[in-house]
């Protein structure tokens, strides 16, 4: 049994944290929150042990919370960290694992220089084993190297352009974000699958929540049909084609898809293609997809756990992590 500690309740921490506690092989040690508040209660409701940092503890003295101890404590009594603290943090965190001798398992928001190794479960499984500091690549990275990997291997990725059209929750303005080329995205997309060719990313915030968009543009090696293009990525259980006849065009529309379907949080943890979208010309490859901004990562993080701790092989953990979270049977 892997014993697992969360630091970090927030949007992305307290899906791993529900992830976690579903897993056959893994405990929730609990989780770390610095404010008590309606997520923090939230945790108390589902039975999360709930650490907090020493200096916060007087934000908690008038609530009636309980406070399990210390985020030092949470920490020494787990095996590994799940670390979900907002961007920069766990770099600030990573001398205090250490003091523990506890692994840590970083977010994308955390620079490539601060870990060992940068992670999607499809691309580079193997990366990770025994490896002390890891990092999930951000949801938007997580979804093209998804993409790129079944591609890459199928094909040969020569070159890819991407426009990331990212969702934003304040103002009703659209901005490029960053202003300089490539984005982050296309670097990090070859840190976990190093022998592609370049990646060029541009990225746009546009205002709406949830869900991010991607217009794809790749050069192959070879010339496949988009038929057996499509087929290849329907073939690839973290990858959802979306059924044209389902007439749907939006994040908004698959919100309404994820919870008509059970999905708690309204989570959409495959790659959502639009099969209408895959185009063939010669070599160039067009298509567009969605990714959800909260959930994509969630078993990534999972299967990263267990590459770090040896646990599992890639196909065991994906497969496992696949079925108690039913990933693919949309």
């Amino acid at each position: 049994m892997i014993h697992v500690g969360v630091n970090g309740y927030g949007t992305i921490g307290k899906r791993v944290a529900d992830a976690v506690d579903m897993m056959p092989d893994m405990e929730l040690t609990g989780v770390s929150k610095a404010s008590p508040n309606h997520t923090a209660d939230a945790a108390a409701d589902r039975g999360y042990d709930i650490y907090v940092p020493e200096e916060r503890h007087d934000r908690w003295a008038d609530t009636e919370m309980t406070v399990t101890g210390d985020v030092h404590e949470l920490i020494e009594i787990s095996d590994i960290v799940a670390d979900t603290t907002p961007p920069g943090m766990g770099a600030e965190y990573r001398p205090i694992y250490e003091e523990h001798d506890t692994p840590a398992l970083f977010q994308g928001g955390e620079s490539a220089d601060a870990v060992e190794a940068s992670f999607t479960a499809r691309a580079n499984y193997s990366e990770a084993t025994n490896k002390d500091y890891v990092r999930i690549v951000s949801c938007n990275t997580t979804g093209l190297n998804r993409m790129f990997a079944p591609l890459h291997e199928e094909y040969g990725v020569e070159r890819a352009s991407i426009t990331l059209v990212r969702c934003r929750g304040e103002h009703a303005v659209t901005s490029a974000d960053p202003m300089t080329i490539p984005s982050y995205h296309g670097p990090d997309a070859r840190e976990v699958i190093p022998d592609m060719g370049p990646i060029t990313t541009m990225g746009m915030k546009t205002p709406s929540v949830r869900h991010h968009f991607h217009g794809i543009n790749v050069t192959l090696g070879a010339e496949p049909t988009a038929a057996e293009v499509r087929d290849l990525l329907a073939s690839e259980s973290r990858i959802h084609v979306i059924d044209d006849d389902l007439g749907i065009d939006s994040g908004w529309e698959l919100q309404e898809f994820a919870l008509d379907r059970g999905r708690d949080r309204m989570n959409l943890y495959e790659n959502q293609i639009f099969e209408d979208s895959i185009t063939m010309d010669g070599t160039q490859l067009h298509l567009f997809q969605c990714i959800h901004r909260e959930s994509d990562v969630v078993p990534e993080s999972i299967d990263a756990i267990r590459a770090m701790l040896a646990d599992a092989d890639a196909v065991e953990s994906i497969e496992l992590t696949n079925e108690v979270m039913g990933i693919g049977d949309i």
